[in-house]
């Protein structure tokens, strides 16, 4: 019987992100560097989220209105359910989790869904690609202006602290160059196609300031004293539950609402998935110079989504070869 392998990926922008924390971790910022670095790191996400703005068509997002109960159950899945499961955690401290830790686990449950591997995934499992593009899309749109909401509502003063000053940091270096973005996607998008290559290298290097700055401060107050391997590893625990759990929800959910299989499996790989190129800006907004321990619970879930959901995608892509009916040549008349 042959020998079925799979290879699990690791993603290299996962090991490019845990040599940042490294590098944080042996030279942290200090003093006149942190302070320069503090304020590359507020440039380079007021340019994400500029590009983020200039990237979504909201209309190829519109034209995807037709399957509005399928993106109502993406979004009731990534904005009530994730967090509902969120709140639920609470319970795990400080036995399991330690507080910090429980807030980067619940500020992870409010970040929108990714783009980018759950079309990947889909694509692979021969779902509805083109109904993932959209949720996706409707997804980040939406999370711009309710994640930081949720975060102020669930999380309180755990984080950075949600004051007027936080959210005037939250308007001007998200949702102002957001918006900006989207007014100007037709003077820049022609641009920003050409050169999408590079321009990847522009968001990859951005996030990694962000999360450099982030670790570096919380090396400065020394926070990682806090953490030890046996949290680290009741951590993982608990978000391989809640990704299983996620999982199990959306897919036996999509058939008890009718979707269609091609369907469902946009709704399972969009509704369980979290983004990580959203949520690090994010959190370096919102919780400050806490913002390292709130990060690490969404990188560890990054990685474990993206492995759980290739596995997963190639089964579901391999049984869909299996189903299909096998084509009869036509005899060929002399």
């Amino acid at each position: 019987m042959p020998r079925i392998r799979i290879r699990v990926p690791i993603d290299p922008y996962v090991a490019a992100l845990l040599g940042t924390v490294a590098l944080a971790a042996l030279l942290p910022a200090r003093g006149q560097a942190a302070t320069v670095a503090g304020g590359a790191s507020t440039g380079a996400v007021a340019l994400l989220f500029f590009l983020y703005g200039a990237r979504l068509s909201t209309r190829e997002a519109m034209d995807g209105l037709r399957h509005w109960r399928l993106h109502l159950t993406v979004l009731g899945c990534t904005f009530v359910l994730f967090p509902l499961l969120g709140i639920a955690a609470r319970s795990l401290v400080p036995v399991v989790l330690t507080p910090q830790l429980y807030s980067g686990l619940l500020f992870l449950c409010l970040v929108p869904s990714t783009i980018q591997s759950s079309i990947a995934f889909t694509s692979i499992a021969r779902g509805n690609v083109a109904a993932a593009v959209c949720a996706g899309s409707f997804s980040s749109i939406v999370g711009i202006a309710l994640t930081p909401l949720l975060a102020a509502l669930l999380l309180g003063n755990s984080g950075g602290g949600f004051s007027s000053r936080s959210l005037l940091s939250i308007v001007l270096q998200l949702l102002v160059p957001f918006l900006a973005g989207q007014l100007l996607r037709r003077r820049v998008g022609g641009f920003l196609t050409q050169h999408k290559k590079v321009l990847g290298y522009v968001d990859r290097g951005s996030i990694l300031l962000v999360v450099y700055t982030a670790f570096s401060a919380g090396m400065v107050r020394g926070i990682w004293h806090e953490v030890t391997p046996l949290r680290l590893l009741a951590l993982l625990g608990v978000e391989a539950a809640l990704l299983g759990l996620m999982l199990t929800v959306t897919t036996f959910g999509s058939r008890r609402l009718g979707f269609s299989r091609e369907d469902g499996l946009a709704i399972v790989f969009c509704g369980s998935k979290k983004s990580l190129a959203a949520g690090l800006p994010m959190a370096g907004v919102l919780f400050g110079a806490e913002a390292s321990l709130a990060v690490l619970p969404l990188m560890l879930f990054h990685q474990m989504q993206l492995m759980v959901g290739a596995v997963l995608a190639k089964r579901h892509g391999r049984r869909a070869v299996a189903q299909e009916p096998a084509v009869v040549a036509a005899p060929v008349r002399t």
